[in-house]
């Protein structure tokens, strides 16, 4: 079991909520005329990682990699692919859901695809309903609490409240980089955004993500014209998003190599997916100086992510991938330029140095714990108020962290719940 060597967190967080503003304060609000009336802007919502529902169809041309899933493969109808809970509880069904789940690299094409015979869609899109399950884990981690809260304050799916999901296993790709699922999905959004204006009588939307989907939103926001944000963007909500990724991915993408390595199927997805390298600690973020990974042999800082990613197993044409498309993202990493507001959680322990002292990245780290909301660092939620807050072109700015609260918890916690609704409540009532 790996060591907890947990640090002091800074006197800093013992406050309940901590403010950070930048730009103007926002108009004065008609709270009154909002909340239950017709006059709310409306608000997309981009939920996190594994949120968003996938179904699948299988081509003549798909192989099976088994006789079993040969036999439960079904040609030319659409199906659920994810979340499949019952392939995933089922030993013998995982190797099939593993094989239509992952992606491949096309040299050709430059980008990634889903595996030959298989195609996929995303289920849902436009409405809430489409990433929201029925567990109750599920409900609490994919935005399912927030958008009770939001109908509770007079918000209804399709009409004033809408849903972006969106293929997880891929990611936005460097200027240069095809990556034809993206693409689709910013013309999909460009589309719903303005659907959402227009049918609230051309009141811009409020965009809200959470996780991943912070990833998405901002890449998004962007690579569209400033005009267009201007005008159909009124403010952008992130919820438990860094500016510079996490170790805990390290930690994930070491135990994911070496199982894959040991024949893992559901593992080898996990390596597979464009996704895996998005949130990797940036060098924008995590300094030379801050070693993230330690063995006997060498340290390694976020600088050296590529050589850590070899010496843990992966492909080298896994390095250069993460090297020619996800690098240069998280590098880039830069201001939306609408008004925006960033709610994170703090005062969790957080995995912040990862020890495989004999260079074994398949045996369980000791590991060194700092703050964040247990899965982002305090130095990339931190991160936000330079890269974001500190950019003249910004404009509005407003931080807050959240204390003694999970990266889950800012979406599914009673009172950290209530706070994201509160930041919500005020960008869509404010009067221009």
């Amino acid at each position: 079991m790996a060591t907890q060597l947990l640090r002091l967190l800074p006197l800093i967080l013992l406050l309940p909520v901590i403010l950070v503003r930048r730009g103007a304060s926002p108009p004065p609000l008609q709270r009154s005329r909002t909340i239950g009336g017709g006059d709310l802007h409306p608000v997309v919502l981009l939920p996190g990682a594994t949120c968003s529902q996938l179904d699948a169809r299988l081509t003549d041309a798909y192989e099976a990699p088994s006789p079993r899933c040969a036999a439960a493969a079904p040609r030319g109808r659409w199906f659920r692919l994810w979340k499949n809970s019952t392939a995933l509880q089922d030993p013998g069904a995982a190797p099939c859901l593993a094989d239509q789940l992952r992606l491949v690299y096309d040299p050709a094409a430059r980008d990634y695809r889903n595996a030959p015979g298989v195609e996929t869609r995303v289920v849902g899109f436009g409405s809430t309903r489409g990433f929201l399950a029925d567990d109750p884990a599920d409900k609490d981690l994919c935005m399912g609490r927030l958008v009770e809260a939001l109908e509770r304050a007079g918000y209804r799916d399709g009409e004033t409240l809408f849903g972006a999901p969106y293929d997880f296993r891929q990611a936005p790709a460097a200027a240069g980089q095809p990556c034809r699922a993206f693409s689709r999905f910013r013309r999909r959004l460009r589309a719903l955004v303005e659907h959402a204006s227009a049918r609230n009588g051309g009141r811009p939307a409020v965009l809200v993500s959470h996780s991943q989907g912070g990833y998405f939103a901002l890449e998004f926001l962007n690579r569209s014209p400033l005009s267009w944000r201007r005008r159909h963007v009124k403010h952008f909500v992130m919820a438990s998003t860094g500016a510079g990724g996490f170790v805990l991915m390290l930690r994930s993408l070491a135990a994911a190599a070496a199982a894959a390595a040991g024949g893992s199927p559901l593992s080898r997805v996990r390596t597979s997916s464009a996704s895996a390298f998005t949130a990797l600690p940036s060098p924008k973020v995590f300094g030379a100086g801050t070693p993230l990974v330690v063995t006997r042999a060498r340290n390694y800082t976020a600088r050296d992510v590529p050589e850590l990613l070899a010496a843990m197993g992966l492909p080298p044409q896994a390095v250069a991938l993460y090297e020619a498309r996800a690098l240069p993202v998280a590098l880039g990493f830069q201001a939306p330029v609408v008004p925006t507001t960033c709610v994170n959680g703090v005062g969790v322990p957080t995995m912040e140095t990862l020890v495989y002292w004999d260079g074994d990245f398949g045996e369980d780290p000791e590991v060194v714990y700092g703050d964040g909301d247990g899965l982002i660092n305090s130095a990339s939620i931190l991160a936000l108020d330079t890269l974001i807050g500190g950019d003249p072109r910004q404009g509005y700015y407003r931080s807050v962290k959240i204390a003694r609260t999970s990266h889950a918890g800012v979406i599914s916690d009673a009172a950290a719940l209530e706070r994201v609704v509160s930041e919500i409540m005020e960008a869509t009532a404010a009067v221009e």
